[in-house]
């Protein structure tokens, strides 16, 4: 990109933060359980914007940055209720389990994830145990959610024969 393309975008991008920042924050106070919430959400959202700002139609910034923020939040609920529901499944597994054997298990997965080449650990553990979708995963590791799902297979065949030799 030139340097005054550049320019003009950053301009463009100065003049919509000035101009709507404080109604997508109001907006995401309201979506949001709280304020520090509501500031990365719309930080994120102007992130967004900054990254592909030929994505935001001319005359519509301010309806593509609400979709944006609203997305955000969707997601951000999404990403909470699986977490949620990750979290009460293994509460009722160990209430049921004896202790011992739960931390057993924990610690023998840890130990096998822990083997993982780091971006497969931090494939998996983005996808499988906070819940996140592959297109995000990739997005926030910047690498293709085909590259995403080739590691998740992989780490799933690893982690499957480590625990299966642990075992033996």
């Amino acid at each position: 990109m030139d340097t005054s393309r550049q320019r003009t975008t950053t301009e463009r991008l100065a003049g919509l933060f000035d101009a709507h920042h404080q109604r997508l924050f109001r907006l995401a106070l309201r979506l949001s359980p709280d304020r520090e919430e509501a500031h990365d959400l719309v930080q994120e959202a102007f992130l967004r914007a900054a990254r592909q700002p030929a994505s935001m139609p001319d005359g519509a910034e301010e309806a593509w940055l609400v979709r944006t923020l609203v997305n955000l939040c969707r997601d951000r609920y999404r990403r909470l209720g699986v977490r949620s529901r990750v979290h009460e499944s293994l509460r009722r597994e160990e209430e049921t389990a004896h202790p011992e054997a739960a931390a057993v298990a924990r610690a023998t997965v840890r130990a096998a994830l822990a083997r993982l080449a780091p971006r497969r650990r931090a494939v998996i553990v983005l996808h499988e145990l906070e819940g996140m979708p592959a297109r995000e995963v990739a997005r926030l590791l910047g690498i293709a959610e085909v590259t995403v799902r080739w590691h998740l297979l992989t780490a799933r065949r690893e982690l499957a024969r480590v625990l299966l030799e642990d075992r033996r």
